[in-house]
């Protein structure tokens, strides 16, 4: 029993013309060109003076550089890495956040083999913010299954910013932020790349591609992107699933296949003193549910789920997601005006074998639940230097629509609106101090409707109503958050801190919630009575910088006053175990650390390591941990670099020895889960073709093939383990 999805015509369209390119730079107040992959993440921002077209000289610019980390502490107070085109290339995971995971204080919170979504300090789902190109990024993101739908070849670098960054992005940022950036001017009239690669885990393949050029005023980009992976391996013949042992086929998860289309095209104009850009982009993925767990009711499905390991069965979800934006800005003496407009269309369809389930029948087709979301956002800043100041002015707003249908129930109907202004200064006090500080006001509303189940279920006093899982109702919230920062050097430190108070609105999911969620195992229930989310947080960093050496040390701490999490019973809802949505008080601190060495010209050395504590300080589980936090890991890595030649850009081989504490902070049903240790290889190399480059990379994970448990994985809590060894191949031909 199979079903089939309509596969979006624009990224076969793209890919018909295509390539995918080398894009590397990126200028505040003004674009820049195309430049070679740096090879490294981007721990930096120099500032440069750029001339406009007039030939006048405009304010200085913020470049993405290839710099020092003491420079990039001077950048910002808050804690900022930047990930370039080809670091993503060389860590490339399944997904985004899996290719970016080994940046410390990130994680990826794995769903099967090809979707995940961002983790920051042990924070997720909607206390991150992913914005494309500035503006904030919206789907489905409160379901655990539900991956971050976008392109990750069609980001050219990512922005990290880890801590609250509510006070320029508002409500959702209180845990960090993932910027992909997009919006490099070609330098060339005509030029791309393709990028072919494959995955030995989930025998993944794919294509992507991109085109791109200009004539010095009016530019354009497309690309398209294929992706094919099979049901993916574990470490294991068998699982547990409450009480049942699970046997698994040739250590495979059944029915945890997918696919993926995508396509985006960009345009724009360069003027004398603006610009303007308008990005089409559509993401389509079809991927299946491990079919042993979505449910008991599947044991008894007619469904040969061993047939075919790239088959994908029942149940699994299809996902389109549109987006449309445009960028807009004006430039004086020391000043810009920017204004950003968004649409967003969210498709999410979940199908499951028609099963009859307590008191409701047999639904009439597959279709268990579907969500229509429609964004609509707008943002404007104001950025002008006063002498040795910087003021930024802004406001953005926002509109979402959620639809439901299906015969399922899990999250109401809804409509959510969101205002902010903010007000920033950034003052140079001399070349070895800099303060910073701003405020903020956010106000928006919630808007519930009720729903009753299609069946009846029967009381107490013999009757048979439309039970009611949802209520109208309405809520308000409103704060004022502010921030206030310091960055300095001395010597051969370079010294950061930040101070500030952070705001979160309750999500349509917390609020009104009620009903099986057979992809995480759970019965959810939301509470209407919840307050807005707070947290005061410090952040601070030191680096040490003399030679070939760098070292730096970035510890924080936050206070929730009142934390939203889910909290587990002892009481069980339709066969699975009851949770509901509560608040407390919570103190959390942590540190990310990191050394890098260069010898011997060729070599470099670099370590990482990072650490959470979280407790919760009131509540029903006042003394425990926060569910599913990350344990303590490090890493070192030693990579010797291949020098370039007249005709090529050399190449790198690399080594990596990882290390990750147990996790025995947990809150029931969690379990503890046991630390581990686990060796990477990668090597790579450029080549000549034509007067092009031919760049490889070869990446080993798990060389040894560990069973080890991923602690932050959903899959966790019924016992299956990361996947083995994974070999992964790669090529990109930049034209």
């Amino acid at each position: 029993m199979k079903r089939n999805t309509a596969v979006s015509a624009l990224p076969l369209l793209i890919l018909l013309c295509l390539a995918s390119g080398k894009l590397n730079a990126e200028v505040y107040g003004t674009p820049i060109k195309e430049t070679e992959p740096q090879d490294t993440i981007k721990r930096v921002a120099a500032t440069d003076t750029v001339r406009s077209r007039k030939g006048g000289t405009l304010d200085e610019a913020v470049v993405t550089g290839f710099s020092s980390e003491k420079e990039l502490q001077m950048r910002s107070s808050l804690s900022t890495v930047e990930a370039d085109r080809k670091y993503i290339e060389e860590n490339f995971g399944g997904s985004l956040m899996q290719s970016l995971s080994r940046i410390p204080g990130v994680k990826a919170s794995v769903i099967g083999s090809g979707e995940s979504k961002p983790i920051i300090r042990g924070l997720g789902a909607n206390r991150i913010l992913v914005a494309e190109n500035g503006i904030k990024h919206e789907g489905q993101q409160w379901g655990d299954d539900h991956g971050l739908e976008t392109d990750q070849f069609g980001v050219e670098s990512v922005e990290v910013v880890k801590g609250p960054a509510a006070l320029a992005y508002g409500s959702d940022a209180i845990g960090g932020v993932i910027n992909l950036k997009s919006g490099i001017i070609p330098s060339k009239r005509f030029g791309g790349s393709v990028n072919l690669f494959a995955r030995s885990n989930n025998e993944s393949i794919g294509a992507t591609g991109k085109i791109s050029g200009g004539n010095g005023r009016f530019w354009y980009k497309a690309n398209g992107t294929f992706i094919n992976y099979a049901d993916y391996k574990v470490p294991a013949d068998s699982i547990q699933y409450y009480s049942y042992y699970i046997k698994l086929h040739n250590s495979r998860l059944r029915n945890t296949s997918g696919r993926e289309a995508d396509g985006s095209l960009a345009i724009g104009y360069e003027g004398d003193d603006w610009r303007t850009s308008l990005r089409i982009s559509n993401v389509n993925t079809k991927s299946g549910f491990f079919a042993d767990a979505h449910g008991l009711e599947v044991r008894m499905s007619d469904i040969d789920y061993d047939a075919s390991r790239r088959d994908i069965d029942l149940p699994y979800h299809s996902v389109s997601h549109t987006f449309v934006s445009n960028h807009t800005e004006w430039r004086w003496n020391r000043g810009t005006l920017a204004a950003d407009l968004g649409w967003q269309n969210n498709r999410q369809r979940e199908y499951s074998e028609p099963v009859s389930h307590g008191y409701m029948p047999t639904p009439p087709d597959a279709l268990e639940r579907s969500f229509r979301k429609n964004t609509f956002t707008s943002a404007v800043n104001v950025r002008q230097a006063f002498g040795t100041s910087t003021l930024n002015m802004g406001a953005n707003a926002e509109c979402q629509v959620n639809r439901k249908g299906g015969w399922g129930f899990i999250l109401p109907d809804f409509e959510r609106k969101a205002f902010g202004a903010y007000v920033t200064d950034r003052t140079v006090v001399n070349e070895n101090l800099i303060l910073s500080g701003g405020i903020r006001y956010d106000y928006g509303d919630v808007n519930i409707h009720s729903y009753k189940d299609w069946f009846k279920t029967p009381t107490a006093d013999g009757d048979s109503v439309y039970m009611e899982r949802s209520s109208d109702f309405s809520k308000r919230f409103s704060s004022i958050t502010w921030s206030a920062g310091v960055n300095g050097r001395l010597g051969d430190f370079a010294l950061k801190a930040n101070i500030g108070k952070s705001f979160r609105m309750p999500i349509a999911k917390e609020l009104g919630m009620d009903g099986v969620n057979y992809s995480i195992f759970r019965y959810e229930k939301g509470n209407s009575g919840l307050r807005p989310e707070e947290s005061y947080q410090i952040d601070a960093g030191v680096v040490f910088e003399r030679g070939p050496v760098e070292a730096s040390f970035t510890p924080y701490a936050n206070y929730f006053p009142n934390y939203i999490y889910l909290n587990p019973t002892s009481d069980y809802k339709e066969g699975l175990q009851l949770y509901y949505y509560t608040q407390s008080r919570v103190f959390r601190w942590g540190f990310e650390a990191s050394l890098k060495w260069r010898f011997l010209r060729d070599f470099e050395f670099d370590a990482d390591g990072e650490y959470l504590y979280s407790r919760q300080l009131s509540g029903e589980k006042k003394g425990y941990s926060l569910p599913m936090s990350p344990p303590w890991s490090a890493s070192a890595r030693l990579r010797y670099n291949l020098p370039a030649t007249d005709v090529a850009k050399g190449g790198f081989a690399a080594i990596e020895y990882v290390v990750v504490g147990s996790q025995n902070e947990v809150v029931p049903p969690e379990e503890p889960t046991p630390g581990h240790q686990m060796l990477n290889l990668s090597v790579g190399k450029s080549f000549p073709l034509g007067k092009d480059q031919l760049r490889i990379t070869l990446r080993c994970d798990n060389l040894l093939g560990v069973r080890y448990y991923d602690h932050t994985s959903y899959y966790r809590l019924i016992g299956v383990p990361a996947p083995g060894r994974d070999i992964t191949l790669m090529a990109v031909w930049n034209f």
